[in-house]
């Protein structure tokens, strides 16, 4: 009786590979997430000087926009996902931004536009002007000029949808560079303090 040797195991194909997307399968919910994130962004418009109409500007029919899914003017900060600060930010003003800002829900943007907002612009010297609108809130995105034009708003936000695109929520909201809530909630706007004594004092 012929026994013939049982045949070796045939060795498994490597596994297929996806190519430069490989790095994104295993994560398929953080690539819808930042495209619905990239390509629906409510504005909340912090107009503060002429930066503003070139705002205005690239929201009307010429530049429109919303084809590149920025809805403009939102109803109010809580609605909001996009902060563009356009014009100069003073000081009596930067608590107000700062509050608006703590406002909007999370992942929120801000772009910043302007040379005034970006870092005081011709009144940088003032003594009543913030040096940029960095130092009260974290920004996503510079847009130079004054004021820039309403295309160079379209580049910012082609920007910002780039970064949105290869966004980490674990960086993002782990640490990193962005800093943290309690630091965001440093209590520029006191609460009014509570009245001193008791009713019975009163008597």
């Amino acid at each position: 009786m012929d026994v013939t040797p049982a045949a070796e195991p045939v060795p498994l194909p490597e596994p297929r590979r996806l190519g430069a997307l490989s790095r994104l399968a295993p994560e398929p919910m953080k690539v819808v997430l930042n495209w619905g994130r990239r390509y629906s962004l409510w504005v909340f418009n912090f107009g503060l000087a002429c930066c503003a109409i070139e705002f205005i500007a690239a929201s009307m029919a010429r530049h429109d926009f919303i084809r590149l899914g920025v809805i403009p003017f939102a109803p109010g900060p809580r609605q909001a996902d996009l902060m563009v600060v356009s014009g100069t930010v003073t000081d009596k003003m930067a608590p107000a931004v700062k509050r608006l800002y703590e406002q909007m829900p999370e992942p929120k943007y801000v772009i910043s536009f302007g040379a005034c907002s970006n870092c005081g612009g011709p009144y940088w010297d003032s003594y009543s002007v913030t040096k940029g609108v960095d130092q009260i809130i974290p920004v996503d995105v510079y847009v130079p000029g004054c004021p820039p034009r309403p295309e160079a708003l379209l580049q910012g936000i082609l920007k910002l949808q780039e970064k949105i695109a290869r966004e980490s929520l674990g960086e993002r909201y782990g640490g990193g560079d962005r800093p943290s809530t309690a630091a965001l909630q440093s209590g520029l706007v006191q609460p009014p303090p509570a009245p001193s004594g008791s009713a019975e004092e009163d008597r």
